[in-house]
């Protein structure tokens, strides 16, 4: 049924016949012919160097009477009469020419002539949006899924949303749009590396996470303000917000602090946000790391709905109970919780039951919750564990009514925050799922979060030290002093932006003295800083202050659209597994091939036997 279809020479229709339209097409709400348009960033001219005259989604009743010229494919027929051509911009019906009129619609397309460019096999699912197709079959045929509405609309609004930031970045603040290498070198720290063999034996290029590297050279270099739409990559396995290779806006100013760049982001921002999807207010609001953490247990909070995190501890300063009191002992122990309110209607036993083992399972964190009887009045068990103080504080601290329900824990107050953190959004979820609207989608919420330590100690090592962020990050004005005899209390100059708890961005104000980053890479990190040998004669070479910040373009545009994963917003995604499903990469390099690079490699012998077969 389906087949690339050319209309040629189409007139008035005699009769009325049904006439469909849908999809985004900027042309196709204009009640002008496409040869009266002058073509313009508002009304961009579609069918200029095509067979066609017009697209399908733009015939309106101005054009009855016009020859037109459509190009296609065939949705489906009906009755032999009709034929539904579809475009990137929507559909019009097509009528075969009968004897007798019709009486229906305001305007159709009658056939003069049509000429079939080519025919397909039967497909493997209908381009149709209420067909299920599983996210592998639709990789698999990826050339048909990017015929669908939903495909041509989210990439056609991303790139008007990249044409924007460029618009502003460029044309209405002098940024220069420079280009990076794609083939780099072994860098330390952070996300692991696509490496890439190189003809000299023992070397090989890495594919850069990022260009920071090069973008602090071009301030170094007097470039002042750079950008680039970059491509980058990471050896780590896929997440529904992340893949191995990814775009960011990627930005770099000189002689600017972090409220420069704050502002300049949220500009951007306002400025290419889709217009359908709503008003942008700025500046956003800001909130530090410290907040963050103990307010909702993560540093990218979802600020759409409540339940923050309460902390009880002083309720508690004296507790009888065991368990309780042993965690208010530790040196940086409290006792913490979150209230949902009217929890007793939505939240069945089984939930609370999987809630204490999800914060057991993921955190080594024993969980506690509390019932308040329809009645206000504490009953046993309660009236046993808590005395009448405990229960008058508890409920003023928390607020606490009847029908809710309080989840608590106790211990450090890492841990408990980071527990607390994940079964507010495990409430969340099963709030929602019983009928709670709390994370309203058409709803952006964007945040700053600053004020990041500079290092944390390393899970495996905790008396050595990682970089929060990245080993180029300068401290908070401060606590520069206390880089040298207390790491680990300094804070950074370091901020992310948050959209509804998820990190769309994120950025710093670099070191731009050579002798600081020296001593931050050898005596906190423990890095070679041979490796930066080109980056430490840079910043000695009078490189001025500077920063800037890195936007996740697919994350962003999957949060405007409301896709469930980054992947439904990239034209050629990979899979879970990192996987090409469509072209079957990464694929086999034969022995030969590997020779000039002087690779061996030792097959499974399954895999070999397979490989020398094909």
């Amino acid at each position: 049924m389906y087949g690339s279809l050319v209309w040629k020479m189409a007139r008035e229709a005699v009769g009325r016949a049904r006439y469909f339209r849908a999809g985004l097409s900027a042309a196709g709400t204009r009640e002008v012919a496409a040869a009266d348009r002058t073509p313009g960033r508002d009304s961009p001219d579609l069918n200029s160097f095509a067979f066609r005259t017009h697209t399908c989604g733009e015939l309106c009743a101005t054009h009855i009477g016009q020859e037109v010229r459509l190009c296609g494919w065939i949705q489906y027929k009906r009755q032999g009469l009709f034929i539904i051509l579809r475009d990137f911009a929507g559909l019009i019906q097509i009528i075969v020419p009968q004897e007798e009129e019709m009486s229906t619609g305001n305007i159709e397309v009658q056939m003069q002539h049509a000429e079939v460019l080519n025919r397909c096999q039967k497909l493997p699912f209908e381009t149709k949006e209420l067909v299920k197709k599983s996210e592998a079959l639709r990789m698999q045929y990826r050339y048909l899924d990017l015929r669908s509405s939903q495909m041509q609309s989210t990439l056609r609004l991303r790139s008007q949303m990249v044409m924007r930031m460029r618009e502003y970045l460029c044309n209405l603040h002098g940024f220069v749009d420079v280009e990076t290498p794609t083939l780099f070198k072994k860098t330390p720290g952070g996300a692991k590396e696509f490496v890439v063999p190189s003809r000299e034996p023992g070397k090989f290029y890495s594919l850069p996470q990022s260009p920071q590297q090069f973008k602090q050279i071009l301030m170094v270099g007097g470039l002042d303000r750079y950008f680039q739409v970059a491509r980058c990559y990471r050896d780590e396995g896929s997440k529904p917000d992340r893949q191995p290779e990814f775009t960011q806006i990627d930005i770099e100013m000189s002689f600017v602090d972090q409220l420069g760049i704050r502002k300049l982001v949220e500009g951007l921002i306002e400025y290419s946000w889709p217009q359908e999807k709503g008003y942008i207010a700025i500046p956003f609001p800001s909130m530090t790391y410290q907040e963050a953490i103990d307010t909702y247990g993560v540093d990218k909070p979802d600020t759409r709905f409540g339940m923050k995190i309460i902390d009880i501890s002083e309720v508690f300063r004296n507790t009888e109970i065991s368990f309780l009191r042993d965690a208010l002992s530790l040196s940086r122990g409290v006792v913490r919780a979150i209230l949902i309110s009217e929890g007793v209607k939505f939240l069945k036993k089984r939930d609370l039951e999987h809630l204490t083992k999800l914060a057991k399972a993921q955190f080594n964190q024993d969980l506690t919750y509390f019932v308040l009887p329809p009645l206000d009045t504490w009953k046993p068990p309660l009236a046993k564990i808590l005395t009448t103080v405990e229960q008058s504080q508890l409920c003023h601290k928390t607020n606490l009514t009847k029908d809710d329900v309080l989840l608590f824990a106790a211990g450090d107050h890492a841990k408990v925050n980071a527990a607390l953190g994940k079964l507010r959004l495990e409430c969340a979820n099963v709030l929602e799922s019983r009928g709670v609207a709390l994370r309203d989608p058409s709803t952006f919420n964007f945040l700053w979060i600053v004020d990041f330590p500079l290092f944390l100690p390393k899970e495996e090592r905790p008396e050595e030290y990682e970089s929060a962020h990245h080993p180029f990050t300068a401290p908070h004005p401060d606590d520069t002093h206390l880089i040298y005899t207390e790491p680990g209390k300094v804070r950074s100059q370091h901020y992310d932006l948050v959209l509804n708890g998820n990190e769309i961005g994120g950025g710093s104000i670099r070191i731009h003295n050579k002798e600081l980053q020296h001593y931050v890479l050898e005596s906190i990190l423990k890095e070679d800083s041979g490796l930066l040998l080109h980056l430490l004669k840079a910043l000695d070479s009078g490189a001025p202050p500077h920063g800037g910040i890195a936007l996740g373009l697919d994350r962003m545009v999957a949060l405007a659209v409301g896709a469930s994963s980054i992947r439904d917003v990239i034209a050629f995604p990979k899979s879970f597994r990192g996987h090409d499903l469509m072209s079957n990469a990464p694929d086999f390099v034969s022995p030969e091939e590997l020779s000039p690079y002087h690779i061996k490699v030792h097959w499974p012998t399954e895999i070999h036997e397979d490989s020398t077969n094909s």
